[in-house]
Order: structure tokens, then C-alpha cells, then sequence
């Protein structure tokens, strides 16, 4: 475990050298109190009362302990973002543990406000992450793929979909450094087949060119957050 610490400092010293989608600090800290009764909001999170602030709100533990990946994808993110770590709020920066059960996937999804840098810690993972859509239509999105093997590292750009595969017969284990305080999550078959109220059929048949009853087969499934 110690090298796997040495991993998560190694990442988020690379992840304060990149740039952020969050704007810079104007001050030393802004601790995050819960704003959720909160009659204003603000882009990010109020600040506490710098006169209240305690060591804890800089302090999250529980990294150490693997996730949950009994569940129909195989794998469970750990997040330690502005939700978790109140002292992130205004710095920037975010951490995963990313948990896979033997051939479990981290599905594709997106992080709209943060570039992902990831680094594996045990087994063997197919990663990768495509384009946006090129200046040439005639072209396509472009896939970038890589098996990672412990200590490999692999970058994600902000805001393009990207995916992790256990490949191997055993667990494996990765951690991530993101450039925001709330990078967010946009995983993308549950944002278009699972949303709340469901888009309607005849879009989804129109965009994917296939059959309605194909449509409201996937929607009528549940799709889960590995979150």
C-alpha cells in the first residue's frame, strides 16, 4: 500500500502542474460548508468561516479500503472530490480510487470540467478515449487505446468520453488525479438511455438508426452509477 500512496501523491503533483477548469483561489483556502439550504448559489461551494476552520476539513480517510464491485459492471469509483474533502473547494484538484472485479469496466463517460490522469496499481486494464467530432466530415472521431500494466499512466483530455477494461483474471486497481474540485460524471449510456424523463424514442431512433423497440429496450433497463 505504501507504493500505491506514493502513486496518489505522484498524481495529484502533476494534476496542480496542469491547467484547471476552476477558477484560481483568491485566497489561502475556501472550505466548503453545505449550501444545499442555501437561498443564494454560487459557481462552486460557500466558503466556511476561515476562523472555523479545522484540520479535518483538509482530511478525508478510507482510500485504503477497496470498493464495492459486486454489481453488473465489475467495477466502483471512490471519489474524493469538494463533496467528500470540503478543503478542495477553490483548489482545483480532485482524487478516484477506481476499483475493477475481474473483466468489470469503468463504462465510457466524460468528465465535462476536468482532464483525468490515471495510474494503475494492480492488474492490467485496456483503457482509452475518443475524439470530438473532426473539422472533416469525410474523417472520424479518432480512438486512442492502451493495456496499462502497474505503474503505467495514462491521460484523459477533459471532456472526451473514455472508458477503463479489466482485462485480466484478477482484481485490479487504478487511482486518478483530476484538474477540478467537481470534475463531474457524464456517463453516457445512462445519460441517453436512462435520463429522467426519458428522451423521447422516436429522437433516439432517429440518432442511433435503428428500430423503436430496439430504443425502448434499452430504455426500459436499469442503468446503474458506479459512483
Amino acid at each position: 500500500m505504501k507504493i500505491a500512496l506514493g502513486f496518489i501523491v505522484l498524481i495529484a503533483t502533476l494534476a496542480t502542474m496542469a491547467h484547471a477548469s476552476d477558477p484560481s483561489p483568491l485566497q489561502d483556502f475556501c472550505v466548503a460548508v453545505n449550501d444545499s439550504m442555501a437561498a443564494v448559489f454560487v459557481n462552486g461551494k460557500i466558503c466556511k468561516n476561515p476562523n472555523q476552520v479545522v484540520a479535518e476539513d483538509f482530511f478525508f480517510r478510507g482510500l485504503n479500503k477497496p470498493g464495492n464491485t459486486s454489481n453488473p459492471l465489475g467495477s466502483k469509483v471512490t471519489p474524493v472530490n469538494v463533496n467528500q474533502l470540503p478543503g478542495l473547494n477553490t483548489l482545483g484538484i480532485s482524487l478516484a480510487r477506481i476499483d475493477y472485479a475481474p473483466y468489470g469496466l469503468n463504462p465510457p463517460h466524460t468528465h465535462p470540467r476536468a482532464t483525468e490522469i490515471l495510474v494503475v496499481i494492480q492488474g492490467t486494464l485496456y483503457v482509452g478515449f475518443v475524439t470530438s467530432n473532426p473539422a472533416d466530415p469525410t474523417q472520424k472521431n479518432k480512438l486512442f487505446t492502451k493495456y496499462l500494466y502497474p505503474g503505467d499512466v495514462f491521460v484523459f483530455p477533459e471532456g472526451l468520453i473514455h472508458f477503463q477494461f479489466n482485462v485480466g483474471h484478477e482484481n485490479s486497481l487504478a487511482f486518478a488525479g483530476l484538474s477540478s474540485q467537481n470534475p463531474g460524471v457524464i456517463t453516457i449510456a445512462n445519460a441517453v438511455f436512462g435520463s429522467d424523463p426519458p428522451i423521447n424514442p422516436d429522437v433516439l431512433t432517429k440518432a442511433f438508426q435503428v428500430e423503436k423497440k430496439l430504443i425502448d429496450y434499452l430504455q426500459a433497463q436499469f442503468w446503474m452509477d458506479n459512483n
